[in-house]
């Protein structure tokens, strides 16, 4: 496991063998089977987690039962509910787990004395960051810009191994379309 994480790392700041192993020493290791829930709505979040192998969906039920999918996570991303995790509260989102999964999980305090400790680490966590608040803006100018055929074919050509390991009613979610509209565009 730790092979992945420091190639994940590396791809932002390179690091000695003796900073990776004080990094690591800071991780947890947790496996969940498929369906298992990794965070529920209402839950501490202690932990942001790397994904090593599998696949996990986050999202928000609504009142009605309606599943509003937020962000797949598959190996080398990042899952959490930010919020909570961040700011200690009770999670907003729920996280489960579409495929088997094994993760590496980091405490924020954890985080907080790594950052503190290795200024490159924090550099990575910031850029990290970023991206992913740019990752975030452009999926939403995506929902208020563009029809659901043109958020599917952007979703593909970003990601096309998600699709086969995917079910359509999940792809559908995310995108916030009908399963029935989604079978048009995967004719």
């Amino acid at each position: 496991m730790s092979i992945e994480l420091r190639r994940h790392f590396e791809k932002i700041t390179p690091l000695t063998d003796q900073e990776f192993d004080y990094i690591l020493s800071h991780f947890t290791t947790k496996k969940l089977k498929k369906h298992q829930f990794l965070i529920q709505e209402g839950d501490s979040v202690s932990n942001d987690y790397f994904v090593v192998k599998g696949l996990l969906k986050a999202y928000h039920v609504d009142s009605a039962g309606k599943e509003y999918i937020m962000q797949f996570a598959m190996e080398d991303w990042w899952i959490s509910d930010y919020e909570a995790y961040l700011s200690q509260t009770k999670a907003t989102l729920n996280a489960d787990c579409i495929e088997d999964v094994e993760l590496l999980c980091l405490s924020l305090y954890n985080r907080n004395k790594i950052c503190a400790d290795l200024h490159k680490i924090e550099h990575f966590f910031r850029l990290n960051s970023n991206a992913g608040y740019v990752a975030l803006q452009r999926r939403i100018l995506s929902m208020l810009r563009s029809n659901a055929e043109e958020r599917y074919k952007q979703l593909f050509s970003q990601y096309p191994t998600l699709f086969q390991r995917v079910p359509k009613t999940l792809i559908a979610s995310y995108l916030g379309v009908s399963r029935e509209t989604l079978s048009r565009f995967t004719l």
